[in-house]
């Protein structure tokens, strides 16, 4: 009767790997996301927007390529100009997402299988790498959660700022 218990345990609970490099990503930051997409896709957009960045929208240019665009403008938005420069940039790859009414019941209804990176256009740094699975509601709040520890606040971006002038 134990196994049964531990073996239900195991199954409910989902499967998250997370990389995380704390306070790098900055309140307000323009950050770029591919458009479309299907669930998780647009709440990362939605969650983004939520918590004050500007979420700019285009495609990549080619399928081989890591030129992205926006409707806007044809040239790549990772520009030579400091100013149009997306610092930004999410991908998300969207492996699976499944309506689960009794699994994911009280939790959203969708079981989404992903991997999202954030990773800095300036630095060339990859500052969030997750790969997961779980119940919509779930993996939002997770996203939450994750993005505390990724952004800074005003406070710590002041504290780096007078510390290297």
């Amino acid at each position: 009767m134990t196994r049964i218990i531990f073996i239900a345990i195991l199954l409910l609970t989902s499967c998250n790997s997370i990389y995380v490099k704390q306070n790098t990503l900055p309140p307000h930051s323009l950050i770029y996301v591919e458009r479309g997409g299907e669930h998780i896709q647009h709440e990362i957009k939605h969650v983004l927007e939520q918590r004050g960045h500007t979420v700019t929208v285009g495609h990549k240019k080619s399928t081989a390529g890591s030129t992205y665009v926006t409707p806007l403008n044809t040239n790549s938005v990772i520009s030579d100009n400091d100013l149009e420069r997306v610092r930004y940039i999410v991908t998300i790859n969207e492996s699976g997402n499944v309506f689960r009414p009794i699994w994911c019941a009280l939790n959203g209804f969708w079981w989404w299988r992903f991997n999202v990176s954030i990773s800095d256009n300036v630095t060339g740094q990859e500052i969030l790498a997750w790969r997961g699975r779980g119940c919509a509601n779930s993996t939002i709040s997770m996203l939450n959660k994750t993005l505390n520890k990724l952004e800074t606040t005003n406070e710590q971006r002041n504290q780096i700022h007078h510390r290297y002038n």
